[in-house]
């Protein structure tokens, strides 16, 4: 066991793509975790496949780093806001949390959001000033942002007097001073050991200790992460499982183990304050307390903010269900849906009245994203309904979320963006022009009308404009006409092969999603429509035969690019009367009804409805 006073537990935390998990590869380097000949990988941290495929962080890990003889314990953090309940757990874990700011784009949506979060909990901040060597590079005004940020978000006297440290992640420097980069980190380690505190926690009370992440291992089983919040665990201790609910149930610790760099080590004891894994204990969940049998007090649960984005879960009941996919059934979709929420505290699973369909809420289309794209790698066929946001009544009142969105795009674009933020219910709330042609908007928008934006957005950025937005509070409701497609789509008649011929024939009616050779059904939307109103045509038509040749005739013939969507861009698409089926092979957009006829009769019907209303 460590003494207390040389150990220091701290959380990265900052906007997305400000270098978070760089800055802990070359803390991890620099301290002589790995051999010299040891072969890690550039952000040797993000070791899901996903992460490691889109350059972010979704789970948070935790690592050790030995410093002279210091153990300095850090967890990595998602920058993402729709990850952000992977955020708010972690803060229960550390003393102290290094702030990482891009010296060019300054504070961000994501950097307040977590900010606040550890702000409430009173730890103690470092303000890291990272890229430093970006060119345009404005370090003297960011931090100027972020004392304003600490003052906005209201924190004390004490964390108002936090310490800059600026550095490269990248180039694995860093220093006091802006201007004379060391060339190692050794002014971070510094800082980390002189300004975070140890912990403070009694060795000698009763044992807490608060599961705060959750792992997996064929052999070992499930695997609690935390720490140990007071007294101390050996391994073969018998303990006293606390539920959320507060129900007691008698476990043993089978096997525990401390961290060293990117591996688990066996120990076997670990004392207050300590960041450790402990294995053996059967049914554990995130947010419940292990405690001493003789003196079983539960730690508070853990508080998570409230989802704000639904979407409905679907048994594949499309033509071509089974065909690619493994797990096909209801009982198999609502198993998987229930074990996400062992380990993803902020996701919510609802059943209906019908067994084969679920409705999951989340954080953001992205958060929601992920699982989808999980699932399919896992081998699931699944059909989900459009992304919608959660409506609340609170004191009476109709209320919706509404996200923070900050944007930079260059000057030329600012007229097209703000026409079309406007048409969305946004509120402007700042413009910063600093005379180099870009131009930062923040505005408060509601959250459905950024549903399906982005693409439109690069389209009226010409792909030079950056978004980011995060959650940002519950405001009035802002009506119906709030974003939304305003555009018709191409369906399907016939289920078939589509041709060359069929296409091309249908083409001048709108942009078309699939390429020639691709199996539809009927109902199956292929394309956009240039008008408001939805279509039917038939791309799998072929050309008759006959026996008139000419030389030239098919030589001039070319057909326009179709536009093949991702999976986020697919889901975006989506309007009330579609689903997304999703296998792992493909992602098909089709009507709710396949049927034409079917389709009329309850549009006839559902304008009756509403007119009787």
């Amino acid at each position: 066991m460590h003494s207390r006073d040389k150990i220091r537990n701290i959380a990265i935390i900052a906007h997305v793509d400000h270098g978070k998990t760089t800055l802990v590869d070359k803390l991890l380097q620099q301290s002589g975790t790995f051999r010299e000949n040891e072969a890690v990988q550039e952000r040797a941290m993000d070791s899901n496949d996903i992460e490691r495929e889109r350059g972010i962080t979704i789970l948070a890990k935790n690592t050790a780093i030995q410093y002279k003889d210091f153990l300095i314990n850090i967890v990595d953090t998602p920058g993402h806001a729709d990850f952000g309940g992977e955020v708010e757990r972690i803060m229960k874990m550390v003393d102290g949390v290094l702030l990482v700011v891009d010296a060019f784009e300054g504070t961000m949506p994501q950097t307040k959001f977590v900010l606040r979060k550890a702000l409430e909990q009173h730890l103690t901040p470092i303000v890291v000033v990272n890229k430093i060597d970006r060119p345009n590079a404005r370090p003297a005004e960011v931090v100027d942002e972020v004392l304003d940020l600490f003052i906005e978000l209201g924190a004390d006297d004490n964390q108002l007097d936090f310490p800059v440290v600026y550095a490269s992640g990248l180039m694995g420097m860093s220093s006091l001073d802006p201007e004379k980069l060391d060339e190692n980190m050794q002014a971070l380690y510094d800082t980390i050991v002189s300004h975070i505190p140890a912990p403070t926690e009694n060795v000698e009370e009763p044992l807490q200790f608060l599961v705060t992440l959750m792992d997996y291992n064929e052999y070992l089983g499930r695997i609690a992460i935390g720490r140990v919040n007071r007294g101390t665990v050996r391994q073969g201790q018998p303990i006293a499982v606390i539920n959320r609910e507060g129900q007691v149930k008698q476990a043993r610790v089978e096997k525990l183990f401390g961290f060293q760099g990117l591996k688990r080590i066996e120990i076997e004891e670990a004392g207050a304050g300590d960041i450790i894994a402990i294995s053996g204990i059967k049914d554990i969940n995130i947010g419940e307390t292990l405690a001493d049998p003789a003196n079983p007090e539960a730690l508070p649960v853990l508080k998570i903010d409230e989802p704000t984005l639904q979407m409905t879960f679907l048994v594949n009941n499309s033509p071509f269900a089974g065909r690619e996919g493994k797990w096909v059934t209801s009982r198999k979709l609502r198993e998987r849906l229930f074990k996400e929420l062992e380990t993803d505290v902020s996701l919510r699973v609802d059943e209906t009245d019908s067994p084969d369909a679920f409705v999951v809420s989340g954080r953001g289309e992205l958060h929601l994203g992920i699982l989808i794209e999980n699932m399919r790698r896992e081998g699931f066929e699944l059909q989900v309904s459009k992304p919608e946001v959660i409506i609340r009544v609170i004191d009476g009142q109709k209320m919706e979320p509404i996200e923070r969105l900050i944007i930079d795009l260059p000057e030329d674009s600012m007229g097209s963006v703000m026409e079309s933020l406007g048409t969305r219910k946004a509120e402007m709330v700042n413009m910063i022009n600093n005379g180099s042609g870009n131009v930062r908007l923040e505005f408060l928008i509601p959250a459905r009308g950024l549903i399906g934006y982005r693409t439109y957005f690069l389209t009226l950025t010409r792909g030079y404009g950056v978004m980011n937005h995060a959650f940002d509070s519950y405001g009035p409701y802002a009506g119906s006409g709030v974003g939304g497609r305003h555009e018709g789509v191409l369906i399907s008649s016939e289920t078939g092969t589509s041709t060359f011929y069929g296409m091309l024939s249908v083409e001048d009616r709108g942009t078309l999603f699939l390429e020639p050779g691709t199996e539809v059904y009927e109902g199956m939307i292929v394309g956009e429509h240039n008008r408001d109103n939805d279509i039917i045509v038939n791309i799998c038509k072929e050309k008759q035969l006959t026996n008139v040749r000419s030389a030239t005739k098919e030589d001039t013939v070319k057909m326009k690019t179709p536009r093949l969507y991702s999976m986020e861009q697919a889901l975006e698409y989506l309007n009330d009367d579609e689903y997304c089926e999703i296998t792992p092979k493909s992602i098909r957009l089709r009507k709710k009804i396949l049927n034409k006829g079917e389709r009329e009769r309850f549009e006839k019907q559902r304008k009756m409805a509403e007119a009787n209303a």
